[in-house]
């Protein structure tokens, strides 16, 4: 009798669709079966059901309830609270986290009290969830002890996509402290993370980043994104720092870095870099088989740049191609580790990209620098425009194997110069000569459409375009 009545009392509870959920190893939640849409609004109430007639009052309330499928609208206004993911969504049913329509919501961060790393969006060990439409703001501190971030995604997380949000005024003034906009720490196994559309801007980053994928990450896009002025770098994929639980696994891979406008980076003015010109603009820091394509990269310290900082370790199968690279303060691409005690890059290619006038600080990193521990590369198909001092290629190491210069064009518009291998050459032929390099290479006027404003096509029937058809 007694398992027939515990028999009836579930199918009661089954029929009123009330159930317990567990969270990934979190707590409890206790909650009622989700409906597919609920909303929040600041002058709602979270006795409330959740309909747009009778909103939730804050967006935790609506994440706790939100199951596969469900998609939280959130109204506009400011809101203090944040929120955490709670459950995971599905192939075909993913959880939405986003504004309502058009409407304007800012999730603010004036409020926090921080005493640990803080982020106002956190998912972590979940699936299938989009966070779009969101605008994240307002969350500073000046402490060396922990990191403040607008997104944070960690743990197990896959199948993760941040689109069409807003970030900026995320900081740690500390010379120091830790910052992101958009933090990914694969810390377990992470697939296919999107990052898309958003913007990413005036933030004090420390020694951080403002776009980051860190650990181990196999499969992921980053696309369509504006990541602005900054004060360190601003799109970073990162491997080899400990993150991973898997040390063999600890690094992001296979994915595609395309159609950003990253411009306005720079470390120059950051406590923790004084007057340094470090940032990239778009940096691989130890990671694997990723294109980076069709960016637009414009005012950083370096544009692009791609290489390890661990010894021992490589950017390896890198393809950089088709970015329009201009006016960055040291260098317009730079591969190989900035000194003997780092990794390098191997198997990579730099192809059909334009490097116009960068290196405007005069800081002899050219347009492109070649560094420590290079290997199988091929560099070819590109357009070089330099910069005041008249410098190409910087390349002050003497570790540089197997590098393939072919059918590179470089404009003629000033005296110019070459570094290989720790040799200056000043004329174009005794550079080919010397180094073996640049076979159906050209060094001629090259005409653009438009180059003052920044229109970077080669008008048709130049001599440069002949070489690069």
């Amino acid at each position: 009798m007694r398992i027939t009545i515990l028999a009836a009392i579930v199918l009661c509870l089954i029929g009123v669709g009330i159930y317990s959920i567990a969270s990934n190893n979190k707590k409890e939640v206790e909650a009622v079966t989700a409906p597919k849409q609920l909303f929040v609004a600041t002058d709602g109430n979270d006795e409330n059901e959740g309909t747009k007639e009778k909103p939730l009052r804050t967006i935790q309330a609506a994440v706790d309830h939100a199951t596969a499928g469900t998609t939280v609208y959130i109204r506009g206004g400011t809101y203090t609270d944040g929120f955490e993911s709670v459950h995971s969504g599905a192939k075909e049913a993913p959880v939405i986290i986003r504004n309502f329509e058009d409407e304007e919501v800012v999730i603010s961060g004036k409020e926090k009290v921080m005493e640990e790393d803080t982020a106002l969006v956190n998912v972590d060990d979940n699936e299938y969830i989009t966070i779009q439409g969101l605008t994240i703001q307002d969350l500073n501190v000046d402490s060396p002890d922990f990191a403040v971030m607008g997104i944070l995604v960690t743990g197990n997380s896959s199948h993760i996509t941040i689109i069409q949000n807003h970030i900026h005024h995320i900081g740690n003034a500390s010379d120091e402290g830790n910052a992101h906009g958009i933090a990914v720490y694969g810390t377990g196994k992470m697939e296919q993370i999107r990052v898309m559309d958003n913007i990413v801007e005036e933030l004090t980053l420390g020694l951080s980043e403002a776009v980051v994928l860190n650990g181990n990450i196999d499969g992921f896009a980053v696309t369509g994104n504006t990541v602005r002025h900054n004060n360190n770098i601003g799109i970073d994929l990162i491997g080899y720092e400990g993150t991973s639980e898997d040390p063999d696994a600890d690094y992001v891979r296979n994915g595609t870095v395309q159609g950003n406008v990253v411009h306005d980076n720079s470390s120059y003015g950051n406590p923790a870099y004084g007057e340094d010109y470090s940032a990239g603009g778009i940096y691989v820091d130890g990671a694997k088989n990723i294109k980076i394509k069709a960016n637009t990269v414009f005012r950083n310290d370096l544009g692009i740049e791609a290489t390890s900082e661990h010894k021992g370790h490589y950017a390896d199968n890198i393809e950089i191609t088709e970015n329009e690279v201009y006016e960055n303060n040291y260098t317009g691409i730079s591969i190989g580790g900035y000194d003997e005690e780092r990794g390098g890059t191997k198997n990579s290619s730099i192809t059909y990209n334009v490097l116009f006038r960068n290196d405007t600080k005069d800081l002899y990193g050219g347009q492109l620098l070649l560094q420590h521990d290079i290997s199988g590369n091929e560099i070819s198909y590109n357009v070089f425009t330099a910069g005041k001092n008249g410098l190409f290629i910087a390349n002050d190491f003497q570790t540089n194997s197997n590098t393939s210069m072919t059918r590179n064009v470089y404009d003629k518009d000033k005296e110019n110069s070459w570094v290989w291998r720790q040799q200056e050459y000043s004329d174009f032929a005794s550079y080919k000569e010397a180094t073996g390099q640049e076979e159906d290479s050209a060094y001629i006027e090259v005409h653009y459409m438009d180059a003052s404003s920044k229109d970077f096509t080669l008008k048709e029937g130049t001599t440069a375009q002949a070489v690069i058809d």
